[in-house]
């Protein structure tokens, strides 16, 4: 019936198979966005991108993967780290902790950024926290603190079957996970680095504990940590000469 009702217009069925090329043209080109999230949402399941309940970064956005339609991936986003709070969108919670958002990202951004998956396969984060110390400082009593701190609140090993299905799967040699101090030299301090593992959720917690620690027995310890800041010790004698009346 409708071929017999379009070829009252088209009788040469050249025009007609231009037509329907336009048309068809014209429709891909009105909807490649949607036809490209549709795409993305396939290359994500096919490929095992994430899955819900995953923690990712999409489009530029941070957080735990709630929903994942043909079309749209919902995030409950999270904050950004310092160092990255810069960033836009602009953040107001300066750690991995939920902002109380939920941003909806196009499937599309697949193809046109990479994506960050901080659970698939490897539910952890290696973390540091720095601490500079005065060269004149006992550096060795700081790296202690340092070191027991991470071995106490961190994580200080693998599950031997976790570790070998990771190395198996990509070919790759996870070595030591346990807590190590690394030092490095500045013009103004000795700068000691604490690198531990962490889980991929709680990781404010584990540093802010660790953190308390870290300062409780530097104070104990009598050792100070390294600023920038100037302190004025002595002014230089000053004398005021009043007009005779």
């Amino acid at each position: 019936m409708i071929f017999g009702i379009v070829s009252v217009w088209f009788d040469d069925p050249t025009r007609l198979t231009t037509g329907l090329g336009l048309v068809t043209a014209g429709i891909a080109f009105a909807l490649q966005r949607v036809i490209t999230a549709i795409a993305g949402y396939f290359v994500i399941l096919r490929g095992k991108t994430f899955n819900v309940g995953d923690r990712i970064v999409m489009g530029g956005v941070r957080g735990d993967v709630i929903a994942l339609s043909f079309m749209q991936t919902k995030i409950m986003e999270m904050g950004q780290p310092p160092p990255v709070n810069s960033d836009d969108p602009a953040m107001w919670v300066h750690s991995r902790q939920f902002t109380g958002r939920i941003v909806t990202v196009s499937n599309d951004k697949i193809f046109d950024e990479p994506i960050y998956n901080y659970t698939r396969h490897f539910p952890f984060l290696w973390e540091e926290i720095r601490l500079p110390i005065r060269y004149g400082d006992d550096r060795v009593a700081a790296e202690t603190i340092l070191l027991e701190a991470a071995r106490r609140h961190a994580v200080n090993e693998l599950d031997d079957r976790r570790r070998h299905e990771l190395e198996r799967r990509y070919s790759i040699t996870i070595g030591d996970v346990a807590p190590k101090i690394y030092w490095r030299l500045t013009d103004n301090w000795l700068e000691l680095a604490v690198r531990f593992l962490s889980p991929d959720h709680g990781t404010r917690e584990i540093k802010d504990a660790m953190s308390r620690e870290i300062l409780a027995r530097l104070d104990e310890a009598g050792l100070g940590i390294a600023s920038a800041t100037y302190e004025i010790t002595s002014l230089p004698t000053l004398h005021v000469a009043s007009p005779a009346p």
